[in-house]
């Protein structure tokens, strides 16, 4: 089985919303986001998001290429910002404010969780 891509090589916004999503008890696959938005395996397709739900953006409503980011709950998003050059929140508004960002493509639920035994 190969290692899960963490964070160690760099990091692009799928690869940290994945990691935090892990570091809360959830198991992502580690899709592109096209690919993300169309699993059905470990992901839902949600219409009203709640905390640690995943966010798309783009400058279209595709999947393909879209940036994703993470619903931290009351209108905050947490995403890797290329940007400002570090992890950033920002609210709905911030991403409508930049045609990169202008169109929410949409919200998926992590299902999977991992197997955490406890101590």
């Amino acid at each position: 089985m190969a290692a899960q891509p963490g964070l160690t090589d760099g990091a692009n916004c799928q690869l940290f919303a994945y990691e935090v999503l892990r570091h809360f008890g959830l198991a992502p696959p580690t899709l592109r986001s096209a690919e993300l938005w169309s699993d059905t395996t470990a992901t839902a397709h949600v219409t009203a998001a709640q905390p640690l739900d995943l966010l798309l953006f783009n400058a279209t409503a595709s999947a393909y290429g879209a940036h994703v980011a993470i619903y931290a709950g009351d209108h905050a998003i947490l995403h890797l910002c290329a940007e400002v050059g570090h992890p950033a929140v920002w609210g709905p508004e911030d991403f409508a404010a930049r045609e990169r960002y202008g169109v929410r493509v949409g919200a998926k639920r992590v299902t999977n969780h991992l197997n955490v035994v406890p101590a």
